[in-house]
């Protein structure tokens, strides 16, 4: 076990976050910052979580995220807060590709993850057969299409502008996102701006248009990394953890959470030599499962819900390469492959080209990234790791002609990485909020919730700060009992 810590003060109130990756590290960092004294609490030997970095052929490349919106103001505000802007960097391009009927296309301009608003590109992209693209217009005119509450994408989608733009276009950009399938996900919770939009509108051609004709005209890119990985986000908020006087103990897992007439007490270690630890509030930053067994007996609503938020897993292969064993060096930013092209790969990122930072002093390497595994092909991942780099260096050799061996490989394995938001999830969520809400003192965040994003992971953690805090706030002054005054608390910003 690994321990960082400073003094402890015992007037303040004692938070527990359970879980180290960006969601819990924010979450302390905002606990701490508005006045409580926080343990933050990870079962594997290292925090940070998916932000992970290590060198490959001599240079820093991220194992895990390696990009996050600039257009949501959540990640970069944290960045800057931690002294962190110089390091901002951002692509060398955003131009992508869909491999399709055994050519790479140009991803089609004008389209809301997939559906199209502009028919004109989509023909031009040539990514849809003839057939495929004939069948898409048929929305503008066809009778509105009756639905519930929710419905899965591939359901609503494929009556709408046909199957071929769910299987070619649609499934893979969810598949870069969730690593999930288009009939399991849920159409509300994995583009909710287009459901809104919809409700209102026969067409879902229009609605697109809608969207995109209501949505700022932003300028900037759309992406941004930190020069040094964003692994490097993790490595800063620790320290600034430290610096904040909070306990930072990895190798510790929570096996048992109980509340007690003072608040909560967990249980750490393992059954042979358990160790309490009371809080006055907690944060769980930890994935649907984990989550589950902490709540089974304190909120068993919450537990059952938790228990409905099914997990994908995936692999990343990391290959460098000398410029040279390439025909043509590669000029887009990356290309996502079809469920339906069932390669093995699912999406295939030029880390070199859409980062052109990473070989800063290094020229002539070309970095890829090639990402395996989709929700329910776990089989694909229980292969060694020989077999993994074979399928991308095929998948490679296929689409880029490349002619040499990799100079270095890696290959990084994420069990139960993708929470899937499958129909019914946002209704899921509201029922574990509001479960969880009864038990004052607790809070839930991460990836499982509102976004697997790093912005939408910060924000639940602010929030799930921002709860806890109130909690604990409203506590003190409805007991004057309590000898932590209410000023005590501050407030999280």
């Amino acid at each position: 076990m690994t321990e960082w810590s400073d003094t402890d003060a015992p007037s303040r109130a004692h938070v527990a976050v359970v879980g180290g990756g960006i969601a819990g590290l924010t979450a302390a960092y905002h606990a701490a910052l508005g006045g409580a004294r926080v343990t933050l609490l990870e079962g594997s030997p290292d925090v940070g979580g998916k932000l992970r970095v290590s060198e490959i052929a001599g240079l820093a490349v991220d194992e895990g995220a390696e990009a996050m919106l600039a257009r949501r103001p959540e990640a970069l505000e944290l960045v800057r807060e931690l002294g962190l802007g110089d390091r901002l960097a951002y692509p060398g391009t955003t131009s992508a590709a869909i491999w399709s009927r055994g050519a790479l296309h140009a991803m089609p301009a004008g389209h809301i993850m997939g559906v199209p608003a502009d028919l004109g590109a989509l023909a031009r992209s040539r990514v849809l057969s003839a057939a495929g693209l004939a069948r898409v217009p048929l929305d503008l005119v066809r009778p509105a299409t009756p639905r519930g509450e929710d419905v899965s994408v591939a359901e609503l989608i494929g009556a709408r502008v046909g199957s071929e733009v769910v299987d070619r276009l649609v499934e893979p950009l969810l598949g870069g996102v969730y690593a999930g399938r288009a009939d399991d996900l849920s159409f509300e919770a994995t583009m909710p701006g287009l459901a809104d939009a919809s409700r209102t509108r026969r067409s879902l051609i229009t609605a697109a248009r809608a969207v995109r004709e209501a949505a700022p005209q932003a300028s900037g890119p759309v992406f941004a990394t930190l020069t040094g990985g964003l692994g490097g986000l993790a490595q800063a908020l620790t320290a600034r953890l430290v610096e904040l006087d909070v306990t930072v103990r990895t190798a510790t897992m929570v096996r048992e959470l109980r509340r007690t007439p003072e608040g909560w007490r967990l249980t750490l270690g393992p059954t042979r030599e358990p160790e309490p630890l009371d809080a006055d509030a907690v944060i769980l930053a930890v994935p649907a499962r984990p989550a589950r067994r902490l709540l089974g007996e304190e909120a068993p609503v919450a537990a059952a819900e938790l228990a409905r938020i099914e997990y994908a897993s995936m692999a990343i292969v990391t290959l460098a390469y000398s410029g040279s064993a390439f025909p043509t060096q590669p000029t887009r930013s990356g290309y996502l492959v079809p469920a339906v092209e069932s390669s093995g790969v699912k999406a295939v990122t030029f880390s070199t080209t859409k980062w052109p930072h990473l070989i800063d002093g290094a020229p002539g390497m070309v970095v890829i990234r090639c990402s395996i595994g989709r929700y329910g092909e776990e089989e694909t991942l229980q292969r060694p790791d020989d077999e993994l780099k074979a399928i991308a260096m095929t998948e490679l050799a296929r689409t880029t002609g490349v002619i040499e061996l990799p100079v270095d490989v890696r290959v990084t394995r994420w069990g139960g990485a993708l929470p899937q938001y499958s129909v019914g999830h946002l209704d899921r969520v509201a029922r574990i909020r509001a479960a969880v809400a009864g038990a004052p003192g607790l809070a839930v965040c991460g990836a499982a919730y509102d976004g697997v994003g790093i912005p939408a992971c910060v924000a639940s953690a602010r929030a799930a700060a921002a709860r806890v805090l109130g909690s604990l706030e409203d506590r003190a002054q409805s007991d004057p009992a309590q000898d932590r005054p209410a000023s005590d608390w501050g407030t999280t910003q």
